[in-house]
């Protein structure tokens, strides 16, 4: 599983600070320590930055190369002058890029994407337009009649195409989960070759309790992996998570809870029902993994409390 290090981000006090101050400290620990922990790509979320963004961007990229070397960097804004003095910088120095994000609508398609051509960079493209279909197959339709198809006529190869078609939190809109489960499986049966995938992993558990966001991350995460998700944003420094992806590249059964998530994986890649039988209910481990399965397929109703029911 490719992990995209989604840890620097412009929501982070400590982020904003960094920025503020213009103090690379708190920057270059997370990108040393996302590295150490196994992150692929590292993101550089600076939000719109309209103001100073060329600047913000250029100056991120520059502190993290200093760290931790050539490592693939995401360049993760609204602000295109931004995105093009990063992917500059990028080429500069040797860095691979990845734009996050464009999407079907063509103010923002239209811009992104052929910088992505120019530049040879990767590109996260989100099945969406000014909103988010409700359904798997709104999604793909937008990935098949607008984003590949923009991505072909500027001769864009399809390993370099990221569709993401947007996890949404189970608190409200957990209806959302099996169309993301459904678009993922069909986007890697429309084309050949197929274009990559991936998603924001830790969108489905905003405003869960923090105790059970990482069950939430890496039980949907194995889905995901069950429909050939190539790659997340997501949090490396999650040890359980790790741990479930390691369980899954391995097949490794040695313990009931890799027995669990295992069967989990195998059922939702035979597009199969996951039942009770499958795991031990009588350990809280296995019995949660049960649970927070039957929230993510939408089969009951999401609470704070629902591993306690």
């Amino acid at each position: 599983m490719y992990i995209i290090g989604e840890n620097i981000q412009i929501l982070s006090a400590k982020v904003k600070a960094a920025i503020a101050d213009h103090d690379a400290t708190y920057l270059r620990e997370s990108a040393r320590k996302q590295v150490a922990y196994g992150a692929d790509t590292i993101d550089l979320n600076i939000g719109p930055r309209k103001r100073d963004g060329v600047e913000v961007m250029q100056w991120m990229i520059e502190e993290v190369y200093d760290e931790v070397g050539p490592v693939p960097l995401s360049l993760d804004t609204t602000n295109a002058a931004a995105i093009e003095a990063g992917l500059k910088k990028c080429n500069e120095l040797g860095i691979l890029p990845m734009i996050n994000s464009t999407s079907a609508d063509p103010d923002r398609l239209n811009v992104t994407m052929p910088m992505a051509a120019e530049y040879g960079a990767r590109i996260i493209a989100l099945a969406m337009d000014k909103n988010i279909p409700a359904t798997a197959d709104g999604r793909v339709g937008l990935a098949m009649e607008i984003l590949i198809p923009k991505a072909e006529e500027l001769g864009m190869p399809m390993e370099n195409i990221y569709l993401d078609p947007l996890v949404l939190t189970v608190n409200g809109c957990q209806e959302h989960g099996p169309e993301t489960l459904n678009a993922i499986r069909s986007f890697k049966m429309l084309w050949d070759p197929p274009p990559m995938t991936t998603v924001g992993l830790s969108n489905i558990s905003n405003s869960v309790p923090h105790e059970n966001r990482s069950l939430l991350n890496r039980t949907f995460l194995v889905m995901l992996m069950a429909c050939e998700l190539d790659s997340a944003i997501a949090d490396p420094m999650d040890a359980a998570q790790n741990e479930v992806i390691r369980i899954v590249e391995e097949r490794d059964d040695s313990t009931g809870v890799g027995k669990a998530y295992l069967a989990l994986y195998d059922t939702v890649a035979a597009m199969e029902e996951f039942t009770p039988d499958m795991v031990d209910m009588s350990d809280p481990e296995q019995e949660a993994i049960y649970k927070t399965v039957r929230i993510l397929e939408n089969q009951v109703i999401y609470a704070h409390g629902y591993l306690t029911a």
